[in-house]
């Protein structure tokens, strides 16, 4: 099963509970809802990785042989931390 269908799965899975939490005040099925979005959560998460990943392999070979005739960006200049603010030692006191 792809992951749309599973996502789309465990949305409808949802439906009912949310019905009887929201319109009969039910707190039993409050109580799957919050686990139900638990596991949407979860599942979302791997997603958003097994995508990136795909992404980054995508690059990698791409970079390899880039297209002919394509510009070369330069890389952007590493942005260095400001340096903290020292405070002066106060002044001696003269007597």
């Amino acid at each position: 099963m792809n992951n749309f269908a599973k996502l789309k799965d465990l949305v409808l899975s949802l439906e009912g509970d949310f019905d009887k939490f929201y319109d009969k005040h039910n707190a039993a099925a409050g109580t799957r809802v919050r686990k139900g979005m638990q596991e949407l959560k979860t599942l979302a998460q791997q997603f958003r990785t097994e995508v990136q990943d795909m992404k980054n392999t995508a690059g990698d070979a791409s970079a390899a042989a880039p297209k002919a005739g394509a510009a070369k960006k330069a890389a952007p200049a590493a942005k260095k931390a400001a340096p903290a603010a020292k405070k002066a030692a106060p002044a001696a006191k003269k007597k």
